[in-house]
């Protein structure tokens, strides 16, 4: 399984990237919106994490553009992982494309129980440790 973590924080990349790691995942990173939708243009994913407030391009933009492509990409799972705890947040990401939306600090439990729910198929993710 590969997962693209679209995060301007290199600490909450960092600390992600490991829980991840515990849990035999891979994971990619981007620092900003553009570079996540580059990087989703060379590569795919399974499942890509994205934080809302990122200098550049935003997250919710970012998912949005996600969103509008024409080929299967534009189906990729998409978690928002955010701090925000505006009372409309949730709406507003799920309107923009986002399949699920967490709150920072998140648990590994609630990671990986929230990757699962996103993956078209429950056998895939099958490796993961849930913890």
């Amino acid at each position: 399984m590969r997962i693209l973590f679209v995060e301007d924080n290199e600490i909450n990349r960092r600390v992600v990237k490991e829980m991840l790691r515990s849990g035999g995942i891979e994971m990619a990173e981007a620092e900003d919106g553009f570079a996540g939708l580059a990087m989703i243009e060379a590569n795919d994913y399974d499942v890509i994490l994205m934080d809302l407030r990122m200098p550049n391009m935003d997250g919710m933009t970012a998912t949005r553009h996600l969103r509008a492509r024409p080929d299967a990409k534009a189906k990729t799972p998409v978690i928002v992982i955010t701090a925000d705890d505006g009372l409309t947040i949730d709406a507003e990401c799920l309107q923009a494309g986002a399949d699920r939306v967490l709150r920072k600090p998140v648990s590994m439990a609630t990671l990986f129980e929230t990757i699962v729910s996103v993956l078209p198929s429950a056998g895939e993710g099958g490796s993961m440790m849930l913890a």
